[in-house]
């Protein structure tokens, strides 16, 4: 049995689960409405407070999809009522993000500067001090989107090696290497 899988999912109050036809299971809450189509293998029961998950056989494929399916319909739960976060900060000289909306502008050292569209799903919002890193604030409900868009912030400009410079998590622990210096 699956460790994971065979554990309930808690819903808090405030947060309204309902299994539709075709195993389409659809999650509201304060923060918004998400939808998951599950596997037609896999059977999803909403018993009073919590999300019951059961696999019918242990296939290999059943075992997979009975703890991914948990932990989806967690995250969803968990997205409806409290919401994610992704942070991102800007190393570099000249590093600079700023929005306007859900409109990105980022200097990131190229020639040009970045125009990138947020989805309206997502919340957000940049942060400038003086003397510390510029740093772009991701907030959402659904984990998924929040993930991929941060991924793909990331990905405008990754942390180098060298001297660590570009977008990266914030606590993002960035693997360095000695320059041609410590070669000789």
């Amino acid at each position: 049995m699956s460790r994971i899988g065979k554990q309930p999912v808690i819903i808090p109050s405030g947060v309204t689960v309902t299994v539709g036809k075709d195993n389409i299971v659809t999650v509201k809450g304060a923060k918004g409405e998400l939808t998951q189509a599950i596997d037609r293998d896999i059977k999803v029961e909403v018993n009073g407070s919590e999300i019951n998950i059961s696999r019918p056989t242990e296939q290999i494929r059943h075992k997979a999809l009975h703890g991914l399916y948990r932990s989806i319909l967690s995250n969803l739960v968990k997205g409806v009522s409290e919401g994610f976060k992704k942070d991102l900060e800007l190393v570099g000289v000249g590093y600079k993000a700023s929005n306007q909306g859900n409109v990105l502008d980022l200097a990131l050292g190229y020639s040009h500067n970045i125009i990138f569209d947020v989805p309206k799903e997502l919340k957000v919002s940049t942060v400038t001090e003086k003397g510390k890193n510029p740093m772009i604030l991701l907030e959402s409900h659904d984990k998924q989107l929040l993930g991929q868009v941060a991924a793909k912030l990331r990905s405008l400009r990754k942390p180098e090696p060298y001297k660590g410079k570009g977008v990266k998590y914030v606590g993002e622990v960035i693997r360095r290497k000695a320059g041609k210096a410590a070669g000789k």
